[in-house]
This record gives C-alpha cells, structure tokens and sequence, in this order.
C-alpha cells in the first residue's frame, strides 16, 4: 500500500504553506487522471501543512512516482513581505513498502467511530481505530478502511513508518547542525516549479 508524504521538512512558514498549494495540485491532478486519493494524516499549522500522508492504490505507482522528489514554488512572502527569498521548497516520498513492526513492539489499539465525510455508513460501526505504540508515544487514528481488521494493519503500517522516520530525523540531528538539516529537501533540481502571484 504506497504512502505518500508532503513535507515540509524543517523549512520556514512559506514552506508549510508551499505544502497546501502542492496538495492542492496534486489533488487537481489526481482528478485529471480519476486517481482516488485517502487522507491518512494532515499536520496543520497556521499557515497551511507541515505534513500531509496519503494513501494510494498500488495500481497507481506510476503516476504517483511523477509527484516523487523536490517541488520548488516561486512566490513573494505574505508572512515576510520585506524578505528577499522568492523561491520555497517541499519534499514529496513515496514510502511504498510495507513498514513491520518488531514482535515484541506493544501497541495498545482501541476501536472508535469514523468521523467526517463518508455517507450513510459513517458513524454506524466502531470500525476506526485509535492505536497508540507504548514505547514511544507515538499515536494514530485511522478511519480509511470499513473493517478493524483493515485499519488495525494500516495503523501498524503508519506506526511503523513514523518510528522509521523518528530514527531517522535522530540519526540525521547526530550528524549535522540544524541549519545543515533545512538541507533535506534538495534544492535547484526540483521535479516540478510553480509560481504564485
């Protein structure tokens, strides 16, 4: 099941607010292309995204490999209109393997009902699940599948992909300043460059 994340990285507000623009077209273009896309996750801040996670069906890999990479956005700073940088970056993965966790890692799981959009079956059944994994905190909520069975197994999947990304954040933080680490997103070979007037 391909994950895919938009990301900010540890860049400044534009960033976040490169990342809502970048959903943006990414949804426009799924349309395009009538790409069904899952929301699993949305980190919002004030300013738009830090991060987004999306679930897409493996039949679409292809298309989903073009959204892969470095995205530049051109536009003035609303936030800083006095700033000279102009050109702002977010940083697109496909996670397309399935993440495992260690045997004896324990997750404490708890069913819950869906909540938003979704018609007549949402709220019916307490099909979503709430899965926190006690070693280290981390907590997720997943509504995107009908049945617990199906949601307790993407719940370990994203559990899994976060620890793998918190090891790696702490890896990265060991080896270089923080200033080097807003170097994560690849800048000057972006995939795709948009300009916002």
């Amino acid at each position: 099941m391909p994950i895919l994340q938009l990301s900010a990285a540890k860049g400044p507000a534009e960033c976040e607010q490169a990342v809502k623009y970048s959903f943006e077209e990414l949804l426009k273009d799924a349309k395009k292309h009538q790409i069904e896309i899952t929301i699993l996750e949305k980190t919002e801040t004030v300013y738009g995204y830090s991060s987004i996670l999306l679930q897409l069906d493996q039949a679409h890999l292809i298309w989903t490999k073009t959204w892969c990479g470095t995205i530049q956005w051109t536009f003035q700073s609303k936030i800083r209109p006095n700033h000279k940088r102009k050109n702002w970056f977010v940083g697109i993965r496909l996670f397309d393997d399935p993440q495992t966790l260690p045997e004896n890692d324990s997750i404490v799981f708890q069913a819950c009902r869906a909540s938003g959009a979704g018609g007549q079956h949402v709220n019916t059944t307490d099909s979503a699940i709430h899965a926190t994994h006690i070693a280290s905190g981390i907590s997720v909520k997943v509504m995107s599948e009908r049945s617990q069975h199906a949601n307790k197994r993407l719940a370990k999947e994203l559990i899994a992909l976060k620890l793998a990304q918190k090891l790696e954040h702490a890896h990265a933080d060991n080896k270089q300043a923080m200033h080097q680490q807003h170097a994560m997103i690849e800048r000057g070979n972006p995939i795709r460059s948009y300009k916002k007037i």
